[in-house]
Parts: structure tokens; C-alpha cells; sequence
């Protein structure tokens, strides 16, 4: 009796596992793959070239740094703290102005990188001013003491000595971006999160909720497994 329920519930399960996964279901998942992975790498991107002057900046401009400055380093610790505040789905519709006069449309995978962008922006500014504040105090007077340069302070003694924790913290906000590429999905940005609404949620697919979460899930261990072997690559201590 156990065997025979067994079977008709296997049975069952594959009837409906082949129903919603269809060839043409399968084609869209891996389009929306492509598509979350297109936004999320691409807004790391953009949050790193911005990011990464904007926390190194804020570091140099502390108390007893290079280009110490009271004020200015206030003000930059406001702009971060405030950026960091604000919750992504908030941000999301308040750039839709910014976004549609950028890109043209709030809807889609491009659309969706500015939020994305912004969001990441000062989070990994602020990863990037830690960081630097972990760089041994020795190596920066070794460095004045030998008559460096601003430029060459940050580019010579600063960034190599802490380029293994800014892969970490880039994998981190890739990571972090790959989960709010789901939510810009609410919204119709495209991407996994918006399969997975759609035809998981709204057309009462499960197998296709799961298929898409358990993709999210591989691609968040892909990107932490490869991003701590590169940093651990680069780090020589």
C-alpha cells in the first residue's frame, strides 16, 4: 500500500513538474539567468568605479591621514550613512525619474542597474574605507617617511596592501546585489526575480519559483566560493 501511494505521488509530481517546465519555460529561465546575472555584475561594476574613490577618499580625509579634513570627511560620512539608510525598494522608485531620463524606461534589465548601482555605491564605499583602516599603521609612516606622493600613497602602499578584503568586499556586494535583483524583478526589471513572480507566483507555478530560487542560490555560492580563491590568491600575509 505504502509503494502504491509512493508511486501515484511520484508519478503525480513528475505530471506536474513536466507541465510547468516546459521547453519554453526552461528557454525563459535561462534567459532570466542571463539577464540577473547581466544586472547584478554590471551594477558591482558601477558601484566599484564609484564606490571605490568615494570610500578612499573618506578615509584619507580622517584625523591624522594624508588629506585630513574635518569637515569634509563629516560630510562624507553623512552622504555614505544616508545612502546606506535608505531601503533599496525605496530607492528603487524614487530614482524611476533619474532612471527613465538615463535609460529611457524604468522597466528592464538596463533600468535596473541604475537603482542597483546607487543602492550598492555606498555600501561598498563604505567596505572600502574599513578596509583601508585595517592596513597596519606602520606601512603609512614608512610610506610618508620615504616622501610619497597622495597619489602614490593610495596606488602603491594602500590599495595592493588591501586588495585581498576589496575582492572580498566586491564579492560581498555582488552577493548582496544578486538578492536585490530579485526584488527590482517585483517591478518588472527582468531577471530571475521577475520569472519567478510572474509564472511562480501569480500563475501558480511553484516548480518554477523553486527552479528559479535554487538558480539564485547556486550562482550566490558560485560567486563566494571563486571571489574568496581570488582574494586568497592575492593575499600574501
Amino acid at each position: 500500500m505504502f509503494v502504491l501511494r509512493y508511486l501515484v505521488m511520484w508519478t503525480n509530481f513528475i505530471a506536474d513538474f513536466s507541465k510547468q517546465l516546459t521547453p519554453e519555460v526552461w528557454a525563459l529561465i535561462g534567459s532570466s539567468t542571463l539577464e540577473t546575472v547581466y544586472m547584478s555584475f554590471s551594477a558591482t561594476l558601477f558601484a566599484v568605479v564609484l564606490g571605490l574613490p568615494l570610500g578612499v577618499y573618506n578615509y584619507l580625509t580622517k584625523p591624522n591621514q594624508a588629506l585630513a579634513n574635518t569637515k569634509v570627511n563629516r560630510f562624507l560620512e553623512w552622504v555614505i550613512n544616508i545612502g546606506r539608510s535608505i531601503p533599496f525598494i525605496i530607492l528603487l522608485f524614487n530614482l524611476m525619474p533619474v532612471t527613465r531620463f538615463l535609460v529611457g524606461t524604468t522597466l528592464g534589465t538596463t533600468a535596473s542597474i541604475i537603482p542597483l548601482g546607487v543602492c550598492a555605491l555606498p555600501f561598498f564605499a563604505r567596505l572600502t574605507s574599513n578596509a583601508l583602516g585595517d592596513i597596519p599603521s606602520g606601512l603609512t609612516e614608512t610610506a610618508k617617511a620615504m616622501g610619497t606622493t597622495v597619489w602614490q600613497l593610495v596606488t602603491k602602499f594602500y590599495l595592493p596592501e588591501a586588495l585581498p578584503i576589496l575582492i572580498k568586499a566586491t564579492t560581498l556586494t555582488l552577493v548582496t546585489l544578486i538578492g536585490y535583483s530579485a526584488m527590482a524583478g517585483a517591478v518588472g526589471g527582468g531577471g530571475l526575480g521577475n520569472t519567478a513572480i510572474s509564472y511562480g507566483l501569480h500563475r501558480n507555478m511553484p516548480y518554477v519559483l523553486w527552479i528559479s530560487t535554487i538558480i539564485i542560490v547556486v550562482i550566490v555560492m558560485l560567486c563566494e566560493k571563486y571571489g574568496n580563491k581570488l582574494a586568497d590568491h592575492f593575499d600574501h600575509r
